[in-house]
């Protein structure tokens, strides 16, 4: 379970928050249009699980969205 202790570190968090920031950035400056406002759209998804210190995938791997496991609770 590397990748959900990883996604549940500190620099997982700063991993989420800066492919949020790279997604919106790339989304409005490089793709522009309907798609780059899409694609920064998406960028704040990873942005908000950075900030908010939370993180989708980690239900996949039984723990809950906040990187509890059953154990932790």
């Amino acid at each position: 379970m590397g990748f959900v202790n990883f996604m549940r570190s500190n620099a997982g968090r700063l991993l989420r928050i800066v492919a949020g920031l790279a997604l919106i950035l790339v989304g409005l400056f490089v793709i522009g249009g309907t798609r780059g406002v899409i694609v920064a759209i998406v960028g704040l998804v990873p942005l908000a699980a950075g900030i908010f210190n939370f993180c989708l995938f980690g239900p996949l791997f039984g723990v809950d969205l906040w990187g509890r496991s059953a154990e932790d609770k």
